[in-house]
């Protein structure tokens, strides 16, 4: 395993909401529109290659997971996220799915265990280099890692002036995204925004998958 990494100052805050909230997070309206065309381009990613053992990362109330598990049949599927409450709402959802508790940036998992790595809308809550290294060290050699993150469609004017990202909660752009990636390890095998419906564009996400050399 690996030495614990610093987390994001706002997770222990997010951990403690949505164990509160979980319920609230299956609402048909917010799946539909906000959640699940990210989770249609992972499964599609997946979907491709065929891997054996997956892990989806921060999975909620494991949608995306027991969707996973039961479109694709992977030998193995986990769901890892750090809210009990979370993983409550997940355990009744699907008893196939197996639930661990931990942080994206200290999985647990040995080198090598897994196939596939996804996480869905919670990347910009991460350590994101740490969180990047952690999947290629849980993957075996030519696994794949694919996220879907928050993005911005234009630069930071803020950030272009001064230098400092003032949101808290890192939106990477599609270059620091595969800088990310490349600097873990990984080779960018794909990178593009999420589709989605013209009405619902204000939600800017894009979608990286990268390959472990």
């Amino acid at each position: 395993m690996s030495t614990p990494a610093p987390r994001q100052p706002l997770n222990d805050v997010v951990t403690r909401f949505w164990s509160f909230a979980a319920p609230a997070y299956d609402a048909g309206f917010l799946q539909r529109w906000v959640y699940r065309p990210a989770q249609d381009e992972l499964i599609a990613a997946l979907r491709s290659r065929h891997p054996a053992r997956v892990a989806d990362i921060a999975c909620g109330t494991g949608i995306l997971a027991d969707r996973i598990e039961r479109e694709l049949s992977p030998e193995s599927v986990y769901g890892v996220d750090m809210s009990e409450g979370m993983l409550n709402e997940a355990r009744e959802r699907s008893p196939r799915v197996q639930w661990l508790t931990g942080p994206a940036e200290q999985l647990p998992f040995d080198d090598g265990a897994l196939d596939a790595v996804v996480t869905s809308s919670a990347f910009h809550f991460f350590n994101q280099p740490a969180a990047v290294r952690e999947f290629y060290r849980v993957l075996a050699p030519g696994g794949i890692a694919a996220v879907t993150a928050m993005s911005p469609r234009l630069p930071d004017p803020i950030k272009q002036l001064s230098g400092i990202a003032w949101n808290p909660a890192k939106q990477p752009t599609p270059r620091e995204m595969s800088t990310l990636f490349t600097d873990a390890g990984f080779t960018v095998a794909e990178q593009h925004r999420v589709a989605r419906p013209a009405w619902t564009l204000v939600v800017s996400d894009l979608i990286t998958v990268g390959v472990k050399n």
